[in-house]
Formats: structure tokens, sequence, C-alpha cells
């Protein structure tokens, strides 16, 4: 398999990890699950990650091909619209974010809202292929965390973004709206089938132990020490295991504020009458509140 050079941008406020995957011998590149920052405090945002991202394209002379999302990110809003407006590269995602859509078009009440996927240049179905640079790339359709996650393969590196983390780390909740523990399982054992030496590249590192963050790992390694998958034999009891953790956990701060920017492809609402733009979310929608 051909060996993507990949650089990873870790952002310590919503502990994502974003990349630029290029192409050594064309210096095309594709940036993946790029992050807008957002200040919930103070309602700010800024464009700080995607800046930097800019910069190391500059620097390594690469030209952008792609600016990819693997799914509607609950935990941070996505930079793709802003990559696009300064790249001119086309915005790419699967083709069920149009499930993702229809299922947060109703939470929102935004009966007028296009559930059709056109925010994004591109769709891609399960199985398709496409390039970046000179390198093969496919695209593995890998819900349980989202209706509509993704993965890439692009040469020998496989970006999971939330399906598995670093092996201390074990996998991804899948319980948002239209996630699946049993879903996600199917999907990570279909990860798990591709080759030992693929290098596996997460979107999250949340650090366990205050160790310093870390995204790379390989197919070998996930399924010989992660603590779930290597502790699970079945689909049942991963299935247990999950569903007993994601109990456990809170929502993500920030999902009600990311879906309404992510389902429409990183673009911002408009300016209203003051030039000021708005958010919208539902108060009683989800489960899952710490009053602690």
């Amino acid at each position: 398999m051909q060996q993507p050079q990949v650089k990873g941008f870790f952002d310590k406020r919503t502990f994502s990890i974003q990349y630029v995957v290029a192409d050594p011998a064309t210096k095309k590149c594709a940036i993946i699950d790029p992050v807008l920052d957002f200040d919930e405090k103070s309602g700010a945002t800024a464009t700080i990650n995607a800046d930097a991202i800019l910069d190391y394209v500059r620097e390594q002379g690469l030209e952008v091909e792609w600016i990819l999302d693997t799914h509607p990110h609950a935990d941070h809003f996505s930079a793709a619209q802003y990559l696009k407006e300064m790249t001119g590269a086309p915005k790419a995602i699967g083709t069920k974010v149009t499930e993702v859509q229809k299922l947060w078009k109703g939470f929102y009440n935004w009966p007028d809202f296009p559930a059709d996927g056109s925010q994004w240049d591109r769709l891609f179905a399960d199985g398709e292929t496409f390039t970046v640079g000179s390198l093969p790339a496919k695209v593995m359709f890998s819900p349980g965390h989202t209706l509509a996650s993704i993965t890439y393969v692009v040469g020998d590196a496989a970006f999971v973004h939330d399906t598995l983390f670093m092996p201390d780390s074990g996998t991804a909740r899948a319980d948002f709206p239209g996630g699946s523990a049993k879903r996600l399982w199917q999907s990570i054992q279909e990860i798990l089938a591709l080759p030992d030496e693929t290098r596996v590249f997460t979107g999250h590192d949340y650090q366990p132990g205050g160790r310093e963050p870390q995204w790379e790992s390989t197919v070998g390694e996930q399924k010989a020490t992660n603590s779930h998958m290597s502790k699970c034999k079945s689909e049942a009891e991963f299935v247990a295991v999950r569903e007993a953790r994601d109990k456990t956990l809170p929502m993500p701060k920030l999902i009600l504020h990311a879906l309404q920017i992510n389902m429409n492809a990183g673009v911002l609402p408009e300016p209203e009458a003051n030039g000021k733009r708005y958010l919208k979310f539902p108060l009683d929608l989800l489960s899952g509140a710490s009053w602690g």
C-alpha cells in the first residue's frame, strides 16, 4: 500500500484531531475534519485551528484537493466551509448525511432546511473510490456513532474518527440520536479486517491518565490491545459494555450548538437584520443532564 504523509493537529478545547493527508509525489492533499473555533461562553468564533492547517499547507508547498468530513460532529463546529472559501477545494461527506439532516431538521423545527446533502460538493457512497493526488482512496460506511459516519482509507492510512480511539481508550460512544452500539461493533469489525499494518488515525484523544495526546496506531495494535475490542469477544458482550458505559456519559456540551452548523456543512447562519448571526436550539430535547 502507498504511504501518504499524515499530519495531525490536536485541538485542546475539544480533544479533536484534524488531519492533512498528502501525496508526497504530487503534493496534493486532503484536509479531514477541520475545527472552527467556538467559545460557548462568549459566543465568539475564530479560525485559529483552520489557519494553522493553512499555514502548514503553505509551508509544505501542498495543494488542497479535498475537504473531507467523516460525519456531522457533535462536539465542535466544522471549518469545512471556511477552508473551501480559502482554498477553493470541494467539500465531501458520506451519502448517509441526509439521514442525519432529516432527523435533526425535525429537532430544530426547520421545515425548509434542505435535507438532501446539497451543502456538500460530493456525497460518497459506501465503497466509492477517489484519489488524493496519485494515492488511491476508498470510503467505508462506518455507522454506529452516528447514522452517517464513514472511514476514509487513503493508501495505508485509515481515518476512523469516532469508531476506534487509541487502544487505551477503547471505542466511541453510540448513544446519540441515530446511534447504535450493535452497528458500531459491525463497523469496527470491518475496520479491523483491513491489513494489520494499516495505520489507524482516530478523531479524538481524551488523554487518559493525563498522558500526552496520541492519535496514531495500527489495525494490528487495535486488535491486540484495544481496551474494548481485545476483551469483548462477541457482539452481545460489546453492546453490553458500550451501552453501560454510555449511560454514565453526559451529552457533549456543544451538541445542540454544533449540529445545526455541521449538518449544514460548516455554513454559519445568515446574519439577521442587525448584522449578527444567531444559533437556535431546543430545550428539553436530550436526556443525560448533569446537575452536579
